[in-house]
């Protein structure tokens, strides 16, 4: 197992945080090859040691954490630990449609398709042209050469990406720009005066954070920054699609309302609600925000002192920035699937792992920048993906024996039964520990659009 300092030098990052950092446990946990406990475990710490750092600035004693690296894993799999007698949609993922799935194609390469939304699936069959029963789809996909299957996809505005080993990626334009930059990469965007936090019982209290994300890295950034005390308003379409399990086990601690950002009004409210925000979050494909004039200079104009952060699959700059995609593509596309199972039986990761770990990682940066906001002022941008998470992982290794897994800890400890509107739900509480401060969420999950557009009174 490496040390800390070890596996942040493997990511990019040279800061370590001041607070006590103690990681407990060591992968693999579930049947992997890579430490994706491990990962997880990290960036968790990484943030809760920023917080704490956080909390040291309001006047408060800097408290030390701690991380299992078992229960990170769990984490891992939340959605899936969750369930409520009273909404029996919630215990299982309906939305696992027939084109999303590996799929052989005529070159003996295989290819992830994803139609996890219902015009990503529609349009997937439309271009293979056939039903949506798996063995006419894998009998399309043989059809096509598994790399203009990746064109034509993206071409059309659809999801899927080649499984590629690591070699191929790392030569590969997208891997290349990806290589060059951190896990998180910071970037300072504008002047603005420091601003000093003021006394709370939690790191984050008083602190605004608009979600403008959806589906699990982007939302989990969201919760994660909840569970430290920040106000999070997590905002979109009611036109958009969603898969209700993860909304539920993502939007713990928030509140949830609709803004319509193709409607004059809707983002005459969003401009009303970034200006009182600290944090925009911003899960979208790279370009769809700033084509509505919330790009990161934008935000930093209209609210000096914002932290903007960035999720994204493939990253913010190189040929594929403006591609949307999955945790799946992102295992696919820079090895990770290549080296679970093989060229020939390529196999994901037991876990969603470049997503949880990616929000994690998300929450960290904008921890950091608000560290560096409150010490030296300034507008930041925080910048992660999925691909670059991914990359992280294979750097931290490949070589677990997947046979020697220990398995989940018992799972019944680490869950809270809380009241809300889908009824009684069970899920995970927050994993991460930090000595004598409390580390919770204090509002239930609810549906998207569940409250209005509006900020809490800062306490």
């Amino acid at each position: 197992m490496m040390d800390l300092r070890e596996r942040l030098t493997l990511g990019g990052l040279e800061r370590l945080p001041a607070a006590p950092i103690s990681i407990r446990g060591c992968d693999p946990i579930l049947p992997a090859r890579h430490p994706i406990g491990e990962a997880a475990a990290t960036a968790l710490a990484l943030g809760g040691a920023t917080a704490a750092e956080l909390h040291a600035l309001r006047g408060n004693r800097l408290a030390s954490v701690e991380v299992d690296v078992g229960q990170a894993t769990a984490t891992l799999i939340g959605f899936a630990l969750q369930s409520s007698p009273d909404a029996s949609d919630l215990d299982l993922i309906r939305t696992r449609l027939s084109t999303t799935r590996l799929a052989p194609c005529r070159d003996d390469r295989f290819i992830h398709l994803h139609g996890g939304f219902p015009h990503l699936h529609d349009g997937t069959l439309s271009l293979l042209d056939c039903s949506d029963a798996p063995e006419a789809i894998e009998a399309a996909t043989r059809e096509w050469s598994a790399f203009e299957l990746e064109a034509g996809l993206a071409e059309r505005g659809l999801c899927g990406a080649v499984v590629r080993s690591p070699a191929e990626w790392d030569e590969h334009p997208q891997g290349r720009t990806l290589r060059d930059e951190p896990i998180v990469r910071i970037t300072k965007i504008g002047d603005a005066p420091a601003e000093p936090l003021a006394g709370g019982t939690t790191p984050l209290a008083g602190v605004r954070v608009l979600d403008a994300t959806r589906v699990l890295a982007g939302p989990t950034c969201g919760r994660t920054l909840a569970q430290y005390g920040a106000d999070v308003l997590r905002v979109g379409s009611p036109r958009r699609p969603s898969i209700t399990p993860f909304v539920a086990e993502t939007g713990h601690g928030k509140r949830s309302a609709f803004v319509d950002l193709e409607t004059e009004p809707g983002r005459a409210r969003f401009r009303e609600l970034v200006r009182e925000a600290d944090v925009l979050s911003d899960g979208y494909r790279p370009g769809s925000l700033a084509r509505r004039g919330f790009g990161p200079e934008a935000i930093a104009a209209e609210r000096p002192g914002i932290v903007a952060v960035a999720i994204s699959c493939y990253g913010q700059r190189g040929p594929w920035a403006g591609r949307a995609g999955w945790e799946q593509l992102a295992q696919s596309t820079t090895g990770i699937a290549w080296l679970e199972g093989g060229p020939e039986t390529p196999r994901l990761l037991p876990a969603a792992a470049a997503d949880y770990t990616t929000g994690y990682l998300a929450a960290y940066g904008a921890l950091e920048a608000l560290r560096r906001r409150t010490t030296e002022g300034g507008s930041w941008l925080v910048e992660v993906s999925l691909c670059r998470t991914a990359m992280w992982l294979r750097d931290l290794g490949g070589g677990l024996d997947p046979g020697a897994a220990s398995g989940l800890p018992a799972i019944a400890p680490l869950q809270v039964t809380t009241p809300t509107p889908w009824g009684a739900l069970t899920h995970l509480a927050p994993v991460v520990r930090l000595s004598d401060v409390p580390v919770r969420w204090e509002l239930p999950t609810t549906p998207l659009g569940h409250h209005p557009a509006t900020w809490l009174p800062r306490p």
